[in-house]
C-alpha cells in the first residue's frame, strides 16, 4: 500500500472483520463510498462520522480507485 494511504487506511482481521477502514476508526471504506453513492456530501460524512477527517475520506476514494484499477472482470460468452 503506497505510504499516504497507509497512513490513512488499515487493514486489520481484529477490526470490522479485516475490511479496510479509515485509520483509527472502524468506518470501513466501503460505507464512506456507499454513503457518497447515495447523494451524501463530505460535510454529511464528517458531520455523521466525527472521528472522520477529509484526509480519511479522500483516502478511502483513493483505495477504492486503486482497487478496481486492478480488478479482473470475467465475462461469460452465451450462444
Amino acid at each position: 500500500m503506497p505510504p499516504i494511504l497507509a497512513e490513512h487506511i488499515e487493514i486489520n482481521p481484529d477490526v470490522m472483520l479485516g475490511k479496510p477502514v479509515v485509520r483509527g476508526t472502524r468506518i470501513p471504506v466501503e460505507l464512506i463510498i456507499r454513503k457518497l453513492g447515495e447523494g451524501a456530501t463530505i460535510a454529511d460524512l464528517l458531520d455523521a462520522y466525527p472521528r472522520l477527517t477529509q484526509e480519511g475520506i479522500q483516502a478511502a476514494l483513493t483505495y477504492a480507485a486503486d482497487s478496481l484499477a486492478y480488478e479482473t472482470i470475467l465475462v461469460q460468452i452465451t450462444q
